[in-house]
């Protein structure tokens, strides 16, 4: 590139990057706020709640990117004409191409960087971001264990602890209801948790069990250690279910017929994954339909506001038309090849519309000169 190109094209780059970090800031802080329920319910560290916010950054930005690449590109192009510095270029003897080359080199990097999110990135943190909010809720320790509160999970047991001293509880008393018409009642002086064979448990010491029997006779025995398996009372792994966003493109395309729910989804996953491949053209549609606002037309030192805004109402609608298209493929798997056709359909209009049609304009005039008859009219 030379260095006009060069200067073109890191000035629309440093534009999407401050675009695209201040809305992804944005997108993340609004994410953020839903996810406190993590810390607030289940007790979660800081450092978990940061973490889970973090992954959802790369589905974020990849919804972000073409709308940022789009703004970015009208405004620094906007300040760039008005400022006569295309028309300088153009009276160097750049043509419309070499003009708009730059942005349609950085439309390109951003569609492979888009189409890199979108078939790996984002799939790998969603799957890490969901498996962690399932291993967070379902952190029994973590849900159960509030000194001086009364919780409970589900129903099946109501845990009380006067105070945790360490790693040490104390005043310890547990309400198993797993069997509803025999509910067991412990008290015990201090407990532990601990692990036994790779399971969550409470160890006991100086504890009192009461229970009712089928005579309705109070049944009490005493222990000095008593081992309270916690397990049972855990969400199962098979409760993580991986959504279409969860999944790469080859298990979109090639659902596992013997799983009766992806079966059933087999037509909302084939429009996920043709709009994964489709959603980074649209980069390129943004990049055109900024180069047509604002060099599409004469120069104005007044602006472009007409064409910038046909343009910004053609951006609006090529992402509308695009959600609406994968929303109703999934539904109607014949109109997946819609999804293919609009952004490919927008990018020859507009490459038509600006390098086909009217190639003399914003090229300079120079004035001709006669040098013969220049010379004989001074013979004369």
């Amino acid at each position: 590139m030379t260095k006009v190109q060069t200067y073109l094209f890191f000035e629309v780059l440093r534009a999407v990057v401050i675009i695209v970090g201040g809305l992804s800031m944005l997108a993340l802080l609004a994410q953020g706020l839903s996810r406190t329920d993590l810390i607030l319910e289940n007790r979660q560290s800081a450092a978990t709640y940061f973490y889970i916010v973090m992954l959802g950054a790369p589905q974020i930005i990849a919804l972000l990117l073409p709308l940022a690449l789009f703004v970015a590109s009208v405004w620094s192009l906007n300040r760039i004409h008005k400022d006569s510095e295309i028309v300088v270029a153009q009276a160097a003897g750049m043509t419309r191409w070499q003009v708009a080359s730059p942005l349609i080199r950085l439309a390109v990097i951003c569609a492979i960087a888009h189409l890199t999110v979108n078939l790996w990135v984002q799939p790998l943190a969603q799957r890490a971001m969901r498996e962690t909010v399932a291993t967070a809720r379902a952190d029994l320790a973590a849900a159960l264990i509030r000194p001086g509160q009364f919780t409970n999970n589900g129903g099946q047991l109501t845990f009380y602890a006067r105070e945790q001293v360490g790693g040490e509880l104390r005043g310890v008393l547990i309400s198993d209801m797993t069997d509803a018409e025999h509910p067991t009642d412990i008290l015990a002086r201090s407990a532990a948790l601990i692990e036994v064979d790779g399971k969550p448990t409470l160890l006991l010491r100086d504890a009192t069990s009461q229970q009712l029997d089928e005579n309705e006779q109070l049944s009490i025995l005493e222990f000095d250690q008593y081992l309270f398996d916690l397990s049972e009372f855990m969400k199962e792994e098979s409760d993580l279910v991986l959504k279409a966003s969860d999944k790469y493109l080859y298990e979109l395309f090639f659902v596992d017929r013997t799983n009766y729910f992806e079966l059933k989804e087999a037509d909302a996953f084939l429009a996920e994954a043709n709009s994964r491949m489709t959603t980074p053209l649209l980069n390129i549609v943004m990049v055109l339909l900024a180069i047509y606002a604002v060099l599409g037309g004469d120069f104005s030192r007044k602006g472009y506001s007409r064409r910038i805004g046909y343009a910004t109402g053609g951006a609006i609608g090529i992402l509308i038309v695009q959600l609406v298209l994968q929303s109703q493929a999934a539904s109607d798997p014949a109109l997946n090849i819609l999804q293919w056709l609009a952004p490919l359909s927008a990018i020859g209009l507009l490459s038509y519309i600006y390098f086909g049609r009217g190639r003399h304009l914003g090229k300079i005039e120079r004035p001709h000169i006669d040098l013969f008859r220049g010379a004989g009219g001074a013979a004369s």
